[in-house]
């Protein structure tokens, strides 16, 4: 009788200098004490120029079409990156997807290191899986705290630059959006993002204020449309508020590490999430909000919990793949703003 073959994994530490890659945003401070290179594989799956190709070319290898969009484009993402052999996947906290793409990348040789969120969130169990992270990439606690407080500058700079598109209006909407999805992975590099970051922020202080006009919110996932800012734009209309971007800039000031990834209200519940929307709503005067959910995603159920609890205008739209956008969602949120104009 044949013996089956079950493939054997041996999850090895990293070494100092390589690419790192994750399914979504992490205690990316482990990564950096440990001297890697940290990869957020959403944003380079996104900003590739075959990007819709990558997601056909998974569904030829037999990934079902009713499977979200962007695990089907990290899974391809990587077979162009072979220098990315070791990715955290986040198995609680983001998206059931994430198993099944973990067990193909390990079939096929991956280093793999699983990350958890914990659900309901608590911090000594969230402290755990940092440490545990940290023991698999070689690093300690005590230096991912050192890395933790380096930070804290850039953080402010993020924080300074929401302030200046919803305050003042000298950032635009696409122009936050551009730096605070980057802030999962700082494109690489701290010390770059930083300087790039500095050098815009300049530049913004020196613009006139901006003032007047339909302001609105974008919640939900990052959007997989390739062109919704540049329609926003045409319409016009001000975005002063990205729910998920700004989360990953980690924009509340902290004790600590754990805690920052604590109060981080992607991999949670719902309920944390609709108070910081509420905050928003109130503060920076939003008129509207656009609600963007993925096609398949279980997020899209909670669309009705958005209706209950939030008492101004929403408009839903969705995606499937990157792509622009198509003429129906182009109507509608055409309509969307002429009503909140009128």
């Amino acid at each position: 009788m044949r013996k089956e073959t079950i493939p054997l994994i041996l999850r090895t530490i990293p070494s100092p200098g390589s690419r790192v890659g994750f399914t979504t945003t992490i205690p990316v401070e482990v990564l950096l004490a440990a001297g890697c290179t940290p990869v957020d594989l959403n944003n380079i799956f996104i900003t590739a120029a075959d990007a819709l190709a990558r997601v056909s070319s998974a569904e030829e290898e037999g990934w079902p079409r009713t499977v979200c969009a962007w695990i089907k484009g990290i899974y391809t993402t990587l077979r162009h990156h072979p220098e990315i052999h070791t990715v955290v996947v986040v198995t609680q906290g983001d998206c059931s997807n994430t198993h099944a793409l973990m067990e193909l990348l390990q079939a096929e040789g991956r280093n793999i290191l699983p990350f958890q969120f914990p659900y309901p969130r608590h911090q000594g169990q969230l402290q755990q899986q940092i440490e545990a992270l940290a023991t698999a990439c070689g690093t300690t606690l005590a230096a991912v705290s050192e890395v933790w407080q380096g930070l804290q500058p850039l953080r402010g700079q993020l924080a300074e630059l929401d302030r200046l598109t919803w305050e003042t209006g000298q950032v635009s909407g696409r122009e936050n959006f551009r730096f605070l999805i980057a802030s999962s992975d700082f494109n690489g590099s701290p010390v770059s993002f930083a300087a790039e970051l500095g050098d815009f922020l300049a530049a913004a202080r020196s613009r006139s204020r901006q003032a007047g006009g339909v302001r609105l919110g974008l919640v939900g996932i990052p959007p997989i449309f390739t062109d919704l800012f540049d329609y926003l734009e045409e319409l016009p209309v001000q975005v002063v508020f990205q729910e998920i971007p700004r989360q990953f800039s980690m924009p509340y000031r902290c004790q600590d590490l754990t805690e920052q990834y604590l109060r981080y209200t992607y991999p949670y519940d719902i309920f944390a999430r609709l108070a910081d929307i509420r905050e928003a709503v109130n503060q920076r005067r939003l008129d509207g909000l656009i609600h963007y959910t993925q096609s398949f995603c279980f997020r899209q159920i909670q669309d009705r919990l958005l209706r209950q609890s939030l008492n101004l205008p929403i408009l839903t739209i969705e995606g499937d793949r990157p792509s622009p956008l198509d003429h129906r969602t182009r109507l509608r949120l055409e309509a969307f703003v002429d009503v909140l104009r009128r």
